[in-house]
């Protein structure tokens, strides 16, 4: 049975970590534990790692249990630690998620497997699969735009049903009805986040807990008070910090995630913004386009903490 007495603490903002590399490409443990630090410093409610913001396509299977094993030494149980497992291949995702419950993580995020294009029969089969193998609360990861299926709200709530350890879904859907008829199906208590960042405010009044939001790598104090705020019930600060955070949000995606946020990132002296083939640093021109962005920030996205 899933740890249920551990859900209410899977609210907020669940950042989706980066994983910084050398310049030879080699993983960089001093710097993701860094940044773990800063983020927990800095408000944060969750961990993940090895999300589509962490570059998983482009790491090995071992390679995905390393930069898991980094975060959980150093999040030593401060907040909830929730890292990404799925892949598009159930024995690997098995093995992932396996390793997650051993290293004592709070939940798992499995993403609807991607190039496949499973049925919506398929995709019940498979997560039915991965929740019987284990006791770890699992939340779905539905992302159609890389995927190329969406996992439909029906689909969902049929799994909840059937598996208690299936406890939420990060919806990185701009489609607001699938998201009411998600609640609505699965129950109002179902753990839904936001995987789209300029949807985190909306999502948060339709019922949602939280977000994963990859801006949090940047403003992570923010991205944390957005949250804080709705739950004050303060909607008008939010509805401000929403927008306070709306060029920073639009302009990460210029290019595919996370090529955007690592040249950010390094542009702040963060890390070294290596990102691994066929992942590479922005365009010329989009380049100048985030310097406009960062410029208009001024100081407010220069943080000192990160020691």
């Amino acid at each position: 049975m899933a740890h249920r007495k551990d859900l209410a603490q899977l609210k907020g903002s669940i950042v989706p970590m980066v994983t910084p590399f050398h310049s030879d490409g080699t993983i960089d443990e001093a710097t993701l534990a860094k940044l773990i630090h800063w983020q927990i410093e800095s408000g944060s409610h969750g961990i993940s790692v090895t999300g589509t913001t962490g570059e998983p396509a482009s790491l090995s299977l071992d390679e995905r249990e390393y930069v898991m094993d980094i975060a959980s030494r150093t999040i030593r149980g401060r907040v909830p630690f929730l890292p990404a497992t799925g892949t598009n291949n159930l024995n690997e995702t098995l093995r992932l998620t396996r390793r997650a419950e051993q290293m004592g993580a709070d939940a798992a995020l499995i993403i609807v497997p991607y190039y496949n294009r499973p049925s919506q029969e398929g995709l019940y089969r498979y997560f039915s699969a991965l929740a019987s193998s284990v006791e770890l609360p699992l939340i779905i990861y539905n992302i159609p735009g890389r995927t190329a299926v969406n996992m439909a709200p029906a689909t969902m709530a049929r799994l909840r049903k059937a598996q208690p350890n299936i406890i939420g879904v990060k919806e990185s859907n701009k489609d607001f009805e699938q998201v009411s008829q998600v609640l609505a199906q699965c129950g109002r208590d179902f753990h839904v986040y936001s995987g789209i960042e300029l949807l985190c405010y909306p999502m948060l009044a339709l019922g949602g807990v939280g977000h994963v939001s990859a801006t949090a790598n940047i403003f992570p104090e923010e991205v944390a008070k957005l949250y804080n705020l709705v739950k004050e019930g303060k909607w008008s600060e939010a509805l401000d910090l929403h927008y306070f955070l709306l060029p920073m949000n639009e302009a990460l995606f210029l290019e595919t995630n996370p090529g955007p946020l690592k040249w950010v990132m390094g542009q702040l002296g963060y890390i070294t913004p290596t990102l691994r083939l066929p992942l590479c640093e922005p365009v010329p021109e989009n380049q100048a386009r985030l310097e406009a962005v960062l410029s208009s920030y001024g100081n407010s996205a220069k943080k000192e903490a990160i020691k």
